[in-house]
C-alpha cells in the first residue's frame, strides 16, 4: 500500500494506460495532419475545391457520433473486446485510406476510420479513471493533455513533412507503427470481462438514432455551411432544421429515458457542468487555431505545409516539456488557478497576432506560439481532473463520452464560426479601405502613374494596358491588406472566447489538487 492507502500501480497498469494514450493521440491527430495535407490528397484521388473537404468531414462525423456511444457499447462488448476491435478495424481503415483512388472511396474510409477511431478518445480517458487511484489521475490526465492539445498543435507539422517527402498516403501509413504497439499494449494490460448483450434489448434506441443524425446533420452544416453561403443554401437550411429537431428531441428524450444513452443531468453538477462548457469553449479555441494559422500562412506569406509546419512546430514541442511538469504543479496549486492561468496565457498569444502585417512570417510567429504552447500545456490536465469532480467510477465511461465530444463539438463549431468571421471581417474590411483609395484622391493617382511607369518599363509599352494592369495591382493590395486585418480579428476573437472561458473558472469548485480523498 502507499501512503493514501492505495494500492501500487504496476507496470502492466501503465503499459495498458500507455497504449490507450496512444490510440487517443493518434485518434485526434488524424484530424489535423489530414487537414494539412488536403490538396495534395485531393490531388492524389483527382478531385477538389468544395468536394474535397468531405475527407475530413467524413472523419469528424463518425468521430463525433461516436464518442457518446462508446460508453454503452464498451458494457456490452467488455471495453476489452471492444477496444482491441476497433483499434484493430482503424488501423485497417488507416491503410486503405492510403491506398484510396477516388473521392466517393475516400470519404467511406474516413467515415469508417473516424467511427473507429473516435471510440479511443473517451476510452483512454476512462481507463485513466479507472484503472489509476486517484492520487495517479493527474499524471494521466497530463498523459490525456498530450492528446488533447499537443496533437493539434503538431499535427500540421508531421503532416507537411511527411507530405513534403513522402507523398500523402503516408499520413495514413504512419499510424501502423505506434498501432502495433498500440494494440500488443491493450491486448496483454486490459482485464477480461464478460459481455452484457443483454443490454442491447434495453438500449436507448430511440436516443441513439436521434443522436447520429443530429450530429451527422450538425457537423456537414458546419463543415459546409461558409462554402455554401450558410442559410442562403436550401441544403443547409434543410439539415439545419434536422439537426434542431432531431437533438432537440435528443435532449428532451435523455431527461425522461431511463437509462438514457447520454446522462445529460451529469452537467447540472456545478464542476462537471462548468467543466465541460471550459472543455468546449477551449476544443473552440484549439481547434480553430490549429486552423487558422496554417491558413494565414499558406494565403498571406505564401507558405507550403512543411514550411508552415515548422512555424507551428513551436505551439506543440514545448508542450511535450511542460505538459509532464503540471501533475507536480497541481499538488501545489489550486487547480482552479492552474485552469484560468492557462487560459488567460492561452488568450495572451491570441492578442499578440493582432498586429499583423505582410512582413508578420515566421520569426515574428516564434514568440506568440511559445506563449500559445505554454498556455495550452497548462490548462487541459487541471480543467480534466477538476470537472471528473465528484464522478463515481461507474459514470467514469458516461462523463468521459460527454466531456470529450463537448470538445470536439466545441472544435467543429469553433473552426466554422472562425471561416465566417473571416470571410465577413475581410469584405468588411474590403470595403472600408476601398473608398479611401479613390481616383479622386491625389495620392492613389499618384501611387497609379507610379505603377503605370513600373509595367511599361517591364513588358506592358502600351500606357492603356500599363494603367489597367496598375489597378490591379493597386486592388491586389487592398485585398491583401484586408485579408491580414481579417485574419488579426479572428486572433482577437478567439482571444475573447478564451478570455470568457477563464470568468468561468472562478465559479468552479475547489478540489483536492492530487485528488486524493475527494470524492
Amino acid at each position: 500500500m502507499s501512503e493514501t492507502g492505495e494500492p501500487p500501480v504496476t507496470l502492466k497498469t501503465w503499459i495498458t494506460v500507455g497504449g490507450a494514450l496512444i490510440g487517443a493521440f493518434m485518434a485526434v491527430l488524424n484530424i489535423q495532419i489530414t487537414n494539412a495535407s488536403l490538396p495534395y490528397i485531393e490531388g492524389g484521388i483527382g478531385t477538389g475545391g468544395v468536394y474535397g473537404t468531405w475527407i475530413s468531414t467524413a472523419y469528424l462525423i463518425g468521430e463525433i457520433i461516436v464518442i457518446p456511444l462508446t460508453d454503452f457499447l464498451s458494457r456490452v462488448f467488455s471495453l476489452r473486446r471492444y477496444l482491441l476491435i476497433n483499434v484493430a478495424l482503424f488501423l485497417f481503415f488507416s491503410a486503405l485510406c492510403g491506398q484510396a483512388t477516388s473521392l466517393s472511396e475516400m470519404i467511406v474510409l474516413r467515415a469508417l476510420q473516424g467511427f473507429a477511431g473516435g471510440v479511443m478518445i473517451p476510452l483512454a480517458f476512462t481507463i485513466i479513471m479507472t484503472m489509476l487511484p486517484r492520487s495517479k489521475h493527474p499524471i494521466g490526465l497530463a498523459g490525456f493533455a498530450v492528446t488533447a492539445t499537443f496533437a493539434p498543435a503538431i499535427g500540421p507539422t508531421i503532416g507537411g513533412y511527411f507530405t513534403d517527402n513522402y507523398g500523402w498516403p503516408w499520413i495514413f501509413y504512419i499510424n501502423l507503427v505506434p498501432g502495433v504497439f498500440m494494440l500488443s499494449a491493450l491486448w496483454y494490460g486490459l482485464p477480461k470481462s464478460a459481455t452484457q448483450f443483454g443490454l442491447l434489448r434495453h438500449g436507448d434506441w430511440r436516443g441513439i438514432a436521434l443522436m447520429a443524425v443530429g450530429l451527422a446533420a450538425l457537423q456537414t452544416v458546419l463543415d459546409d455551411g461558409n462554402v455554401d453561403d450558410w442559410f442562403g443554401s436550401p441544403f443547409i437550411v434543410k439539415l439545419s432544421l434536422v439537426a434542431a429537431v432531431t437533438l432537440g428531441a435528443f435532449v428532451v428524450l435523455e431527461f425522461f429515458t431511463p437509462q438514457p444513452l447520454v446522462n445529460l443531468r451529469l452537467l447540472g453538477r456545478r464542476n462537471f457542468g462548468l467543466g465541460t462548457l471550459g472543455n468546449f469553449l477551449l476544443g473552440f479555441a484549439l481547434y480553430a487555431s490549429a486552423y487558422l494559422l496554417p491558413q494565414y500562412l499558406a494565403v498571406t506569406q505564401g507558405f507550403d505545409s512543411e514550411q508552415a509546419g515548422e512555424v507551428i512546430a513551436w505551439t506543440g514541442l514545448p508542450q511535450l516539456v511542460l505538459i509532464p511538469l503540471v501533475p507536480l504543479l497541481m499538488k501545489r496549486l489550486d487547480a482552479r488557478l492552474l485552469v484560468g492561468t492557462g487560459l488567460l496565457i492561452f488568450a495572451v498569444s491570441c492578442f499578440m497576432n493582432m498586429t499583423l502585417d505582410q512582413n508578420y512570417g515566421g520569426p515574428q510567429l516564434f514568440w506568440p506560439n511559445i506563449v500559445r504552447a505554454i498556455g495550452q500545456a497548462i490548462v487541459m490536465t487541471p480543467l480534466s481532473a477538476i470537472a471528473m469532480l465528484g464522478i463515481a467510477p461507474q459514470e467514469a465511461g458516461g462523463a468521459s463520452g460527454l466531456f470529450n465530444m463537448m470538445r470536439n463539438l466545441g472544435g467543429a463549431i469553433g473552426t466554422a464560426a472562425i471561416e465566417t468571421f473571416f470571410t465577413k471581417r475581410e469584405q468588411f474590411h474590403s470595403a472600408i479601405i476601398t473608398p479611401d483609395v479613390s481616383l479622386l484622391q491625389p495620392a492613389t493617382r499618384s501611387r497609379l502613374a507610379d505603377l503605370q511607369q513600373y509595367f511599361m518599363s517591364h513588358g506592358f509599352p502600351d500606357p492603356a494596358s500599363a494603367m489597367h494592369r496598375a489597378i490591379i495591382a493597386v486592388g491586389d493590395t487592398i485585398q491583401a491588406q484586408a485579408t491580414i486585418m481579417g485574419y488579426a480579428d479572428c486572433f482577437a476573437l478567439l482571444g475573447v472566447v478564451l478570455l470568457l472561458a477563464a470568468a468561468m473558472v472562478a465559479l468552479l469548485k475547489k478540489g483536492a489538487a492530487s485528488g486524493a480523498g475527494a470524492h
